[in-house]
């Protein structure tokens, strides 16, 4: 074996473990991988160069930035309006109209933000039919995996993987073309997920999904110390106004007119301080703060609405791997966190130095009127609809955004060689930012650039599996192995699904795109060694890449739906493994019709006739 080869094997091997352990940031991790394969020679200079050229980041990008003019424009609040009509109010047509919806926008739009879109509506939907959040809301987070099959643009790991085929002589995949599997997908899954899912699906709830509105409900006060209150001078951990035991929460602390920005355990209590504090879960109903603190010095200023409510602390959230704490959470976010909901528990004690991660549900206390605020950081889903925020009308940008979108898929549909992908979601981000539906600040902080950088590090790990051979030493290791079991007719279907198989068990603990870019130079050179047509291969692996059912980490839109939904880890797989079971099999029986292994497009002919792959031709 080539000392390349084994230095690149190496190399890959790190870098499972590294993803699978988590010991860094995936972008972070990517980009020193991309570092390796320059320091080790295993790409030179010319070809880092081209991975950075590479349009398919280009288009994930662009993406992102339409997609947040449909959030900010108040697209995204159409759609929640619009499952609010719906007339299902049985547990399995609420289930079944939840996924026709889901899928379907899931197909056009980041299967994440669809899923935050979703989240709020769907525990709507759960409170007001009196249906269990468990039961829809792992159905939600599967249905748009299912919507994002069926076309180019529904997942990031289409776009990655047809970007990628121009280095191999492939044509970029069309608009629809996976839709040949993608709808069937879709649709047998929905059915299993309406007619078996409630079987398997657990009835269970979160902390906050077993009140009802009035026990969400509880009041906040503005209070002043007065001059000659006792309180003054004392520490105010110290002090009565921070006393959970007899369920005051304080919110917000002003002095001289200034919000006080500094640890609670800094503070000392002086004349004259406003506060904010909320009286959650006494015994008695109460309507000024001196009734639970008689004797104090305190005058009740006004009083507000205040309620409980979840947030789900998002993937790229900048709150993971910090304490409650270090992150200033309550002077940031105005807003108390009474409980942290993870892996089917609730934490209620020492919350300040419990070290949040990606998933955990926050329970939280706030104004009603913060809530629009919260909605708008990207660093939690908010699990409520802030009110404040109605649908836009017919005539608005949120119309004209889904017009854009709308244009973009079709001219890239109707005029694919005129109007490739990479241009038309271009052509549709630079007018979202003319029309000044957003600015480009907006627009740049909507691109989540963790998957762009990412997506450059995978790249650079996919040219040194090329330029190394591994990719090829790998094909033939594994056409010899299937060789050894099968027969001559079955070696291509056998093939196929062992490739479907071992991308779907891979995307259960990797990023989709990371799984997708390693496996896509193994099957075009295992393509090359069984003579045939590597595109069933290619859709194998975009199919198995995005049809992660069976870990709640194996997709990012599971773990937002994790806490919310009261989940422990044998939901998932006692509901995904069927789930991935039907893909396995559907996508290894359809793809083969479809895109036949003998049926050779032309450009790969092109591309074998003048390589180093002649022979194969004439062997074909």
């Amino acid at each position: 074996m080539d000392t390349q080869i084994i230095i690149t094997l190496i190399l890959i091997a790190v870098t499972l473990y590294a993803f699978i352990k988590e010991i860094a940031a995936p972008d972070l991790i990517a980009m020193t991988l991309l570092c390796l394969t320059v320091l080790l020679g295993l790409v030179d200079a010319k070809s880092v160069m081209e991975v950075f050229s590479n349009e398919a980041p280009l288009t994930i990008g662009a993406l992102f930035v339409i997609g947040t003019a449909l959030e900010k424009s108040g697209g995204v609040m159409q759609i929640s309006h619009l499952m609010e009509k719906l007339p299902a109010r049985h547990l399995r047509s609420t289930i079944l109209l939840l996924g026709v919806v889901t899928s379907f926008f899931s197909a056009f739009m980041n299967n994440t933000a669809i899923v935050a879109i979703m989240l709020p509506v769907t525990l709507g939907m759960a409170r007001t039919r009196d249906l269990p959040a468990s039961k829809l809301l792992i159905p939600l987070s599967y249905a748009s995996i299912l919507g994002g099959c069926c076309t180019l643009i529904g997942t990031s790991t289409n776009i990655v993987v047809s970007g990628r085929l121009s280095k191999y002589g492939l044509e970029p995949l069309r608009m629809f073309e996976l839709a040949y599997i993608g709808i069937p997908l879709c649709a047998i899954g929905l059915l299993y997920l309406t007619f078996v899912g409630p079987k398997l699906l657990p009835s269970r709830s979160s902390v906050i999904g077993v009140l009802n509105a009035e026990q969400r409900s509880t009041p906040l006060f503005h209070i002043l110390i007065e001059k000659y209150s006792p309180l003054v001078g004392i520490p105010l951990l110290e002090s009565p106004l921070f006393d959970k035991k007899n369920c005051i929460h304080l919110m917000e602390i002003r002095r001289n007119g200034e919000r006080v920005m500094v640890p609670v355990n800094a503070i000392t209590i002086q004349a004259n301080d406003r506060f904010l504090i909320g009286v959650h879960g006494h015994r008695n109903k109460v309507d000024t703060v001196e009734a639970v603190l008689p004797d104090q010095g305190i005058t009740t200023l006004s009083k507000i609405e205040g309620m409980l409510t979840e947030l789900v602390l998002t993937e790229e959230s900048e709150l993971c791997h910090k304490t409650l704490a270090d992150s200033d959470f309550r002077q940031r976010y105005n807003a108390m966190v009474l409980a942290v909901h993870r892996s089917g528990s609730n934490i209620t004690k020492k919350l300040a130095t419990e070290i949040l991660a990606h998933g955990d549900t926050l329970l939280v206390l706030t104004a009603k009127n913060n809530l629009s605020s919260l909605q708008q950081s990207h660093n939690f889903v908010l699990t409520d609809i802030a009110q404040s925020n109605p649908a836009p009308g017919f005539a608005s940008k949120a119309t004209v955004t889904w017009g854009i979108l709308a244009a973009m898929i079709l001219g890239t549909s109707l005029f694919s060689e005129q109007f490739p992908m990479h241009i038309a979601t271009l052509v549709g981000a630079v007018a979202v930012l003319w029309l000044r539906i957003i600015t480009p600040r907006i627009a740049y902080a909507g691109v989540d650039w963790p998957i762009i950088f990412m997506l450059y590090g995978m790249l650079a790990l996919g040219t040194a599996m090329e330029n190394t051979k591994t990719a090829e030493w790998l094909a033939q290791g594994f056409v010899g192995a299937v060789r050894s079991i099968a027969s001559p007719e079955w070696l291509l279907p056998l093939s196929l699904s062992m490739i479907i198989l071992l991308t779907i068990v891979l995307t259960e603990v990797l990023s989709n795109n990371a799984t997708a870019l390693m496996m896509l130079p193994i099957v075009v050179n295992l393509a090359e060694e069984l003579s045939c047509n590597p595109l069933p291969f290619v859709i194998g692996i975009c199919i198995g890449a995005s049809t992660a059912f069976m870990l709640p980490m194996g997709y990012q839109t599971h773990m937002m739906v994790y806490g919310p939904g009261g989940y422990k880890f044998g939901d998932f797989l006692r509901i995904g493994l069927p789930m991935n079971i039907i893909a396995w099999l559907l996508a290894s029986t359809i793809i083969p019709f479809v895109w036949a292994f003998w049926k050779f497009p032309e450009v790969w002919f092109i591309k074998i006739r003048h390589g180093k792959s002649r022979s194969i031709l004439q062997r074909a």
